[in-house]
């Protein structure tokens, strides 16, 4: 078998990675974390995780054809949303 079949592409990203694979900072990320506009996380051990296909799912849901496609969803900044009623 050869070298190249045995890696594999990572599952979980730590928050830098995802950031990088996202195009955002770190920080940016950290605050969509907090305020629960970002994609959906991982605790394991201690550490925040994100999966890969979460990270794409969040992403996409941004996803339009033209400046006038309303799209599917919203893809909130990084900072608190007001509550809705």
């Amino acid at each position: 078998m050869p070298p190249e079949a045995l890696v594999q592409r990572p599952r979980f990203l730590k928050t830098p990675h995802a950031a990088i694979h996202l195009g955002l900072s770190p920080r940016t990320l950290e605050k969509h974390r907090c305020y629960g506009t970002g994609p959906i996380f991982r605790r394991l051990g201690g550490r925040v995780v994100y999966a890969i296909d979460d990270l794409e799912a969040w992403a996409a849901i941004g996803t339009r054809r033209s400046t006038s496609d309303a799209g599917s969803g919203t893809v909130y900044p990084a900072r608190r949303r007001p509550a809705e009623s």
